[in-house]
């Protein structure tokens, strides 16, 4: 995982119906206008690479493939199953002109469920290994309609004393409220835009204080929790795993027999499995 210790961390809010709903956070975003009803809330960053001041408590690289260690046992800590994109940033004249994302994977937006946070980043990196990202990412030839995501779907599990649970409910990436080009100019305008306001942060203030990086992760949004999911937090033992596959390929049936055989294929997926401690 080291090999994205220079990427930019980026994350988007409310992508994905009713997810906001069901993880509490709705009262957060009261004050929130955006463009139309189905649009995001805004963007957050969980990690700030590099020697800047912009936000001391997402200096620490929190990506990790195979762990999720828990900030503390008495806070309520869920997954949150996601997918990341990969993207290449462009600039013209030191403004954001173009986010191009060029791969995508399984991720794991975990958080902290506390009320009365200021900011959405401080439910987001408690340090190392609270945020989890595959080992297998997949190119986009295309990142529109079309493209080989079209294909994709995402679900999640959780394992916990021997039993595998579904955590989150299986969708097509394309189910996602904002997708391809309309994401990414969306994408475009919240960066160059939003304002340190409610929950969320100035995001081109800490781009140009982190010297316009070129790489970034973004991860853009969970998806709905079961009912098991929404209601369970992680604990000390549990494995969460957050699988991204071609759906012409491969069924929820296959892909839950994987993983309780741990014989997962290797085409046309991204996993990522990760021991809570």
């Amino acid at each position: 995982m080291a090999q994205y210790q220079n990427f930019l961390g980026l994350g988007i809010a409310g992508n994905f119906a009713l997810h906001l709903a069901q993880a509490g956070e709705l009262e957060d975003f009261k004050d929130i206008i955006t463009a139309d009803e189905a649009a995001p809330k805004g963007m957050f960053p969980f990690y700030l690479p590099g020697e800047t001041d912009a936000k001391d408590i997402l200096s620490t690289y929190p990506l990790s493939s195979e762990y999720i260690r828990l900030a503390d046992e008495k806070l309520n800590i869920q997954a949150e199953p996601e997918v990341a994109l990969i993207c290449k940033l462009g600039y013209t004249d030191g403004r954001l002109s173009s986010i191009t994302p060029t791969h995508f994977g399984a991720y794991n937006d975990c958080s902290i469920r506390v009320e009365g946070a200021s900011k959405i980043s401080d439910k987001k990196n408690w340090g190392a290994e609270s945020k989890g990202l595959s080992d297998t990412l997949l190119e986009i030839d295309t990142f529109a309609e079309g493209g080989v995501m079209d294909r994709y779907s995402i679900c999640s599990f959780l394992l916990r004393e021997e039993i595998l649970h579904a955590y989150g409910e299986d969708v097509e990436l394309t189910g996602y409220s904002y997708f391809y080009e309309k994401l990414q100019e969306w994408m475009l305008n919240q960066v160059n835009t939003q304002k340190d306001f409610g929950p969320l942060e100035p995001l081109q203030e800490y781009i140009q204080a982190l010297k316009n990086p070129t790489d970034t992760i973004i991860s853009i949004g969970a998806t709905r929790y079961t009912e098991y999911g929404e209601s369970t937090f992680l604990r000390s033992g549990d494995k969460v795993f957050v699988v991204v596959y071609d759906h012409t390929l491969y069924s929820n049936e296959t892909i839950t027999q994987a993983i309780e055989s741990q014989n997962y294929p290797t085409k046309g997926i991204s996993i990522l499995a990760q021991k809570v401690r």
